[in-house]
């Protein structure tokens, strides 16, 4: 198993993975995907098992506190010396769930967001989410105003 950041070389497997792991009306497309890797690729993890991505994980720093849906499609919202990492996607193919590799991501790139000194990490998901962000420290703050694929998403925040 390896961990490494990403690079523009990786964009077909992550659009593969993005396709395979979120549903057509959230998912990111292949030029915010772009886009995102030619911005921020050293804030995308990317667990390959065997020479395959197995997992990912991504998102833009920002001095904003709360993650805004603006800030899945305008890449130019990223600020690399901002405060807050916000993750935008955490992705296990199917073939490989089940073996803690979501966590083991979550774990990583909170690592890294402290060690480069953001204040925290803040992410959104869905309800039945909830639980499972609380088990690395995240607090849910509740219900939030995105609207990002039409689902209800709560917003959840790691301070360090």
């Amino acid at each position: 198993m390896e961990i490494r950041q990403a690079t523009i070389y990786d964009l077909d497997k992550l659009c593969e993975a993005e396709a395979e792991c979120f549903n057509p009306a959230e998912r990111a497309e292949r030029t915010s995907i772009e886009k995102r890797l030619k911005t921020f690729a050293n804030h995308f993890l990317l667990l390959f098992e065997r020479g395959r991505l197995a997992a990912y994980i991504d998102g833009a720093v920002t001095d904003g506190r709360d993650l805004a849906d603006e800030m899945f499609e305008n890449e130019k919202l990223h600020d690399e010396k901002g405060a807050w990492q916000m993750i935008f996607g955490l992705g296990v193919k199917e073939n490989f769930r089940g073996r803690g590799y979501a966590a083991m991501l979550i774990k990583e790139f909170c690592a890294v967001a402290e060690s480069e000194g953001r204040r925290g990490v803040v992410l959104t998901c869905k309800p039945h989410l909830v639980p499972f962000y609380s088990k690395f420290g995240f607090k849910d703050e509740g219900v939030c105003s995105s609207s990002h694929g039409g689902a209800v998403w709560h917003q959840m925040r790691m301070e360090f």
